[in-house]
């Protein structure tokens, strides 16, 4: 897929104050963004975007393929763009947006997986639960000291995908009438082939095609199955890969994280202190100390 660079999304009445650039992204891009009041254009862009407002809310007018909006814009209030489409926004106070974008080809991939036209409509001031919850946690990406895996970006970009296509009550109903999980076998193929590359970056489609399934319908069948998301066992798997190696003591805790798949040892940590409450280097001693006993025994 395309990449998303967030600075050329720019226009010249906003700043950028955070951005997905370097996190490994791959077909769609997030930017957080300062605008200053005032009457600005955004001219067409070759991406898909879904701008939601955060933060207090603004008077604002919006002028777009000749629909027209203008009222109170509050936290969580959604505006989608489809590409090619350019807009006059006017905001009377300082506001916060993040702005999500997705490459067309991003978004007929899942259309295609879904079995949905690939068509994204005009959306303006859109309140949706779902689209602000999946927004909000790519935003949390954004501004996380330690991101998580980019898998999990691409699962949240995915469904959010999804919502646009107006197609995720019929992915759910169409999994849980074909299928309420995984088949044995095929759930075993899936666990090994993690296994296998735990080491490596891990992407939906690759694990989705272990299982001769869309995106959408691998990953409701994977948590129905496993009882968490595609993202969150990986992580649990290298975590606990990490926690053997460390309780080894033959490498260095910047070493095991390499190995098991982690972007740096700060990343390791923060998944380590998160699921089991300890760091590598209270494991680390732990290994030690247990190493030390069995050699007193043995004397």
């Amino acid at each position: 897929m395309n990449a998303v660079t967030p600075a050329a999304l720019l226009e010249p009445a906003s700043v950028s104050l955070r951005s997905s650039e370097g996190l490994g992204w791959d077909g769609f891009a997030g930017t957080l963004l300062g605008i200053r009041p005032g009457t600005y254009r955004v001219p067409a862009m070759a991406h898909h975007r879904v701008t939601v407002h955060v933060g207090a809310p603004v008077r604002t007018n919006c002028v777009c393929d000749g629909r027209r909006y203008s009222g109170i814009q509050a936290h969580g209030d959604a505006n989608v763009i489809p590409a090619g489409l350019p807009g006059m926004w006017t905001d009377d106070a300082d506001c916060r947006i993040l702005r999500i974008a997705i490459t067309d080809t991003f978004v007929r991939s899942i259309g295609e997986q879904v079995g949905a036209p690939s068509d994204i409509t005009l959306r303006l001031q859109w309140r949706d639960a779902r689209v602000h919850h999946l927004a909000a946690a790519l935003g949390a990406e954004l501004e996380a000291e330690d991101t998580s895996d980019a898998l999990y970006a691409e699962s949240l970009c995915t469904a959010l995908v999804v919502r646009l296509l107006n197609s995720s009550r019929d992915v759910a109903a169409g999994a849980a009438n074909s299928a309420r999980t995984l088949a044995p076998r095929v759930a075993a193929r899936v666990i090994d082939y993690i296994e296998a590359h735990l080491h490596q970056r891990l992407m939906l489609a690759e694990l989705a095609a272990q299982a001769g399934l869309s995106v959408p319908h691998f990953n409701v069948l994977f948590r129905a199955t496993l009882g968490v998301p595609v993202h969150r066992y990986v992580v649990q798997r290298r975590v606990e890969r990490a926690k053997a190696l460390l309780l080894e003591g033959r490498c260095s805790a910047s070493q095991i994280a390499l190995e098991v798949g982690f972007a740096h040892q700060s990343h390791m940590t923060q998944w380590m202190q998160r699921l089991l409450g300890v760091g590598p280097r209270d494991i680390a001693r732990a290994g030690k100390a247990a190493a030390g006993s069995v050699d007193r025994l043995a004397v």
